[in-house]
């Protein structure tokens, strides 16, 4: 058991770190090597969350897509990711639809590279 460990800490140590790129709602593709993303288990609506807080820029994967908004602080992420039902939370207080777009990402600034 413990050999078998240690092959597989050796070929996880030889295996090249490579930057996740996702393409967002914007037809976009964004390196997320700057972003902090947590996989989402408890919401039916959210299956993952990243956040850049130098950039405020979120991008959320919900129903197999990627959608990026633009703006979000820092304390509304936490709230977010720390409300009862994170599905609410997002339509209500994130979602274009229901925020008159007020996270929209207005630039068209080229895409991030790793």
């Amino acid at each position: 058991m413990v050999r078998a460990f240690v092959l597989l800490l050796a070929q996880l140590a030889g295996t090249p770190i490579v930057s996740e790129t996702v393409e967002t709602d914007e037809h976009r593709l964004v390196d997320l090597q700057t972003f902090e993303c947590r996989d989402i288990t408890r919401s039916t609506v959210l299956q993952r969350v990243c956040y850049d807080r130098a950039q405020q820029d979120l991008i959320v994967a919900s129903h197999g897509a990627y959608d990026r908004y633009c703006g979000v602080t820092a304390e509304t992420v936490e709230r977010l990711l720390g409300a009862p039902s994170m599905g609410q939370f997002f339509n209500r207080n994130i979602k274009r639809e229901t925020t008159a777009g007020r996270y929209a990402c207005r630039t068209r600034e080229p895409a991030r590279k790793g």
